[in-house]
């Protein structure tokens, strides 16, 4: 093939899409799963929804989609990517139960071998849409391996387990569990909430979007850009907040007002107030998980949990709760590539080896020493308030530049230089030092245990689809394959000639 891509979530569709509609048709999608969606087809608990505008968190090139709410569901979010690949007809290149075990770059041939479940492929260009919520955190604790219950990820949600009158414990109060505790809190007997930090929360606007109002956009030309226009905005005024951080004081005002008038009790309010600067952490947003907590039924342990012994989960303050079911809401290993340790880049070195704990990529998307990789939503481009599709589509901008540059200058192979991926890095770790990111006085997953932000982009989405925008040539170095002198004009086969016969007949 010319390109494999790895994944069928929103990044795999949309770079098949994308390729396509650029000219590329030598294009095919591998998926590990029965289907497509990424992690919204592996992420099925309750309550489980988009934390960014559904208009926004949507392509640009398929807009017309007819949302129920402002914040779309899991469900439907999947059935929004469903019915882009059939409307772009993927089933053409989309081959779902394969498994990439392992890639290879191979000098001599200027290729990606690959070893997958179905056997090799080949491809000039690999792109990895594998994404960064793939790989659960598994919740660490001694005697977990032996609860006396059902214990499963949220991403990996059991639903042969009915909560019905059962005592449920939840780990974990980030963006699942806040999502999760409103969902199971009216079936539970009782639901027991571990939270080692408490977490910033605003309001969700999550409003109806009635069928009249759809149709109305529909009819109205520019309605819908102009609802992402503004969506857009917004999530970019939060990101201002982010980059400065005596600006986030504001935000973190209104989060406060958001608690005090949904959580009456002082100490619970207390236990539920974060002592870091808003944004430091993802930013969550919810209208029923502080209403969820102060339900009688409903306990908040402000601790780390230290064990599990038999049906009791133990927190490091001493606390024993009986639980029947336990629940990890303990979120994602981010920032780890399901395929680093297996794929070989030109020296045989694998990237995990190269990245030696500290992910980094020019401008996120290619690595030194990895020819034709191509990674999607890579190191240094996300943040707390931009919507992963605009990074993603400004990648894809930038992907298809570049392949567009191999074939006009007949290269074979690109290959960012050392120099311009350590200045880039250089620079994004310079601009992130001032950030809330880097000074609000939390740990989160944006940095390595090095102390190094992997993680979040320290500039605007609009600087970001800049510099996405073109393909820098002067960045990257290339194999362009010698061509072979053309034979003299007396030595050409001539139509008829046994030797053309020959040639045509060949594979």
């Amino acid at each position: 093939m010319r390109a494999v891509v790895v994944g069928a979530g929103f990044s795999g569709i949309g770079a098949a899409v994308r390729l396509r509609e650029s000219g590329f048709d030598d294009v095919l999608v591998l998926e590990k799963g029965t289907d497509i969606g990424g992690t919204w087809r592996e992420n099925t608990y309750p309550g489980c929804a988009c934390d960014v505008p559904s208009t926004l968190y949507s392509y640009s090139f398929t807009p017309d989609a007819a949302w129920s709410r402002v914040f779309a569901g899991q469900q439907e979010i999947l059935a929004y990517l469903q019915a882009t690949a059939e409307r772009y007809r993927l089933g053409d290149v989309l081959r779902c139960g394969v498994q990439v075990l392992a890639a290879r770059w191979d000098r001599a041939a200027g290729r990606w071998l690959l070893e997958t479940s179905d056997g090799p492929y080949s491809a000039a260009v690999l792109v990895l849409a594998t994404g960064p919520w793939h790989l659960p955190r598994r919740l660490d604790a001694p005697g977990i391996e032996d609860f006396d219950g059902p214990v499963f990820h949220t991403a990996q949600w059991d639903h042969s387990v009915d909560l019905t009158g059962r005592r449920v414990t939840v780990v974990g109060t980030g963006a699942s569990a806040v999502q999760i505790v409103p969902a199971i809190e009216g079936q539970a007997a009782t639901v027991n909430l571990f939270q080692r930090t408490a977490q910033w929360v605003l309001p969700k606007p999550d409003l109806p979007l009635p069928t009249a109002l759809n149709r109305l956009m529909d009819r109205l030309p520019g309605a819908r850009g102009a609802l992402r226009a503004g969506q857009y905005f917004l999530q970019e005024g939060f990101g201002y907040a982010f980059r400065h951080p005596q600006a986030a004081r504001l935000l973190e005002a209104g989060a406060r007002v958001h608690l005090r008038l949904a959580v009456r009790d002082r100490q619970l309010r207390r236990h539920l107030t974060p002592d870091y600067r808003l944004g430091c952490k993802r930013l969550l947003t919810s209208s029923s998980f502080y209403r969820a907590l102060s339900q009688p039924h409903v306990r908040l342990h402000p601790t780390a949990v230290s064990s599990v012994r038999g049906n009791e989960v133990v927190g490091a303050d001493g606390t024993t709760v009986p639980t029947d079911v336990l629940i990890e809401a303990t979120g994602f290993r981010v920032g780890e590539l399901p395929l680093a340790k297996t794929l070989h880049g030109a020296n045989g070195q694998t990237l995990d080896e190269a990245w030696d704990g500290e992910p980094q990529a020019y401008l996120g998307t290619t690595v030194s020493g990895f020819p034709n990789l191509f990674l999607l939503l890579g190191p240094n481009l996300l943040g707390g308030s931009t919507s992963a599709i605009t990074v993603l589509e400004a990648q894809l901008t930038y992907l298809t530049a570049a392949l567009a540059h191999l074939d006009q200058g007949g290269h074979r192979a690109l290959n960012v230089r050392p120099a311009a991926q350590a200045a880039h890095q250089t620079s994004v770790q310079e601009a992130l030092a001032t950030t809330v990111y880097n000074t609000g006085g939390c740990t989160s997953y944006y940095f390595t245990s090095t102390g190094h932000n992997t993680f979040a982009w320290p500039w605007s989405t609009g600087r970001l689809v800049r510099r996405l925008r073109h393909f820098d040539a002067g960045a990257y170095s290339f194999d362009t394959p010698a061509r072979p002198l053309p034979l003299p004009a007396q030595a050409r086969p001539q139509p008829g000639d046994r030797t053309d016969a020959a040639n045509t007949e060949q594979p």
